[in-house]
């Protein structure tokens, strides 16, 4: 994409083919995979590989408290009851208040296949969307997503529901907005592949029992208007600090909400009669 114009373009132009502007290195050759977090984490995929580490600290975290409380089950399925402490969504007829959940189940998995197949997904399309929508706008989308897939799913679904893939589902619309944004060969096929992901989604929602599709089409229908209205990272401007500044609060909110709900967990007199 070039960086004045934001074109597409291949990678084998020097000189953009529509703006005349001298392109320079591509981000992934000038990018060094730099020391993050002890160099474990690259520049390039920062929130991706956070989120990855988030999801994957908590669902340990949960595997080891079904098995201090002896509720262990098969292949790490999580019991409710944990699950409903740590964050889980319920219905806002039940919520009472509690109005951090719409952030906390973003970050909770229900079993190993669970936990497994949303990273797969988030390793490959949260590195994708963040390297062309920038760190802060990817952040955005995926959380600002996950609420809204999480408050829709709360709305028409009463029951418990947690997992990344309101925040996917995000993602996933986000590059469907930037296919209908660019109309050019390119931008009409990344809005088919991805039109196809939000489809085979949808699909596998009706077919499976158990798959929360209110959740998977509010976090679409978000991420969609975010990332059409996000457009894609300009030279330093307003606008960019702007996005910086709301990925600040999105991380915020994020430990705000798990304060509160360690506040509310650390009050529960037995857990097991939840």
């Amino acid at each position: 994409m070039c960086p004045n114009c934001r074109a597409f373009i291949t990678d084998r132009d020097k000189i953009c083919p529509y703006c005349n502007e001298k392109v320079g290195p591509r981000y992934a050759e000038r990018a060094q995979v730099a020391a993050v977090i002890g160099g474990f984490i690259p520049h390039a995929r920062f929130n991706t590989m956070l989120l990855l580490l988030i999801n994957a600290g908590l669902y340990v975290a949960t595997v080891l408290f079904c098995a201090k409380l002896g509720v262990s089950s098969g292949f790490g399925e999580i019991d409710g009851r944990v699950l409903y402490a740590f964050g889980a969504k319920i219905g806002l007829q039940y919520m009472d208040g509690q109005w951090w959940r719409l952030v906390t189940a973003g970050f909770l998995h229900g079993s190993i296949l669970h936990i497994l197949m949303n990273s797969w997904v988030l390793f490959d399309l949260g590195a994708e969307t963040e390297a062309i929508y920038g760190a802060s706008r990817m952040w955005v989308i995926y959380f600002v997503s996950s609420v809204g897939g999480f408050l829709a799913s709360a709305w028409w679904n009463p029951g418990i529901s947690i997992g990344a893939s309101a925040g996917l589902c995000g993602l996933v619309g986000a590059m469907i907005a930037l296919g209908v944004r660019h109309r050019n060969p390119m931008g009409a096929a990344i809005r088919g592949m991805y039109i196809r992901w939000a489809v085979y989604i949808l699909i596998f929602g009706v077919m499976v029992n158990g798959i929360d599709n209110a959740a998977h089409m509010g976090g679409l229908a978000v991420g969609f208007g975010l990332g059409y209205v996000a457009g894609t990272p300009r030279a330093a401007g307003g606008a960019e600090g702007l996005w910086q500044a709301a990925s600040w609060c999105c991380v915020i909110l994020t430990v705000f909400s798990f304060l509160k709900m360690w506040l509310w967990f650390s009050h529960l007199p037995n857990i097991m009669s939840l």
